[in-house]
């Protein structure tokens, strides 16, 4: 599975960038995006701590 982040959630916050263990995520426009999914460990970090739920496993 890999990270998706739905753009119209997502605010900006970096909560991802900051839990990610493996630096799946970085912002850019003020937004989120896994820039590294392949090398997602599937940990759920970004999907349990993104405060708008603009996250999830796909």
């Amino acid at each position: 599975m890999k990270p998706k982040v739905d753009k119209e959630k997502c605010i900006g916050c970096g909560m991802c960038v900051d839990v990610c263990p493996v630096d799946v995520f970085e912002l850019a426009e003020n937004k989120s995006g896994p820039v590294n999914a392949s090398a997602c460990v599937e940990c759920k970090q970004c999907v349990e701590n993104c405060p708008v739920g603009a996250i999830r496993l796909v």
